[in-house]
């Protein structure tokens, strides 16, 4: 099997980035990784819509602590039985990111998620792992347009970088497809912080972004390219034609947001 071919080992990363995270005190639980939706501790959500996947072979979750791992029983069960490989999260998302990369044959495809995805699908996955494939770059992000988020959602709040060609917001969907391509993870360490503040972001652009950015003239295309060259490697992204994609749980209003979405459904099947 060759490489283009070559089913995804997914990367979970599931740690809480500060302590006392406030989605997982609300829930009343360990980390916000067991914060129930649906009656269903989101990072058992998502293993479960990665699980149905055809382009994915392996599962490895990247925290929480293993005692909160322990706490839960289905999930400790997987750990156990080798059905998803566990591992202890670093100091932030990046560092435990590029960590697990590192750890991996270099011919392995991967993909990276967050267990706050709490409304990812099989279909969402199967649909970024196949566009990616056919890209013919080294490393993608899933994006979603703002646009096309505010009409399903129109009452939340979503971090919007804004282009020349439309609003984007990310969603937490990551490939990476050659061995160079797991240099990027190193790279993002220097845009963690700035995560939620695209101008800063924008900046890691250079300043000819920058300029273009701030009087309305950045575009896409242009951003990718000039990412690209930065990093040295071809950047790409997947827009999802989906609106959940966009949203994981940040905060307390996420969960309700998800909850409510997922309330929805269920009244309708009904």
């Amino acid at each position: 099997m060759s490489q283009a071919d070559a089913p995804f080992t997914v990367v979970i990363l599931a740690a809480d980035r500060e302590s006392n995270d406030p989605v997982a005190q609300a829930a009343g639980v360990s980390c916000k990784a067991l914060t129930p939706v649906a009656g269903r501790p989101m990072v058992l959500r998502v293993l479960d819509a990665l699980a149905g996947a055809r382009e994915v072979a392996n599962r490895i979750l990247c925290g929480p602590a293993k005692a909160s791992v322990e706490q839960n029983e289905e999930l400790n069960d997987l750990v156990n039985s080798g059905q998803v490989r566990w591992t202890a999260p670093q100091s932030t998302p990046s560092l435990s990111a590029f960590t697990v990369l590192q750890s991996l044959p270099a011919d392995v495809p991967v993909l990276l998620t967050t267990a706050d995805h709490a409304l990812l699908s099989t279909e969402m996955v199967d649909h970024f792992c196949a566009e990616a494939r056919n890209s013919g770059c080294d490393v993608l992000a899933g994006v979603a347009s703002y646009d096309l988020i505010s009409a399903a959602f129109p009452d939340t709040l979503r971090t919007v970088t804004k282009l020349k060609d439309g609003g984007f917001c990310g969603c937490n969907l990551f490939a990476f497809l050659t061995p160079r391509a797991r240099l990027a993870a190193d790279f993002w360490r220097q845009v963690e912080n700035e995560r939620k503040k695209p101008l800063r972001v924008v900046k890691v652009l250079g300043w000819s972004a920058v300029l273009r950015y701030l009087v309305g003239q950045l575009t896409l295309e242009y951003a990718l390219a000039q990412l690209s060259r930065r990093m040295n490697l071809k950047v790409g992204v997947v827009e999802m034609p989906f609106a959940e994609a966009a949203v994981d749980v940040d905060k307390v209003d996420d969960w309700l947001l998800v909850e409510s979405i997922l309330a929805e459904r269920k009244q309708a099947a009904s």
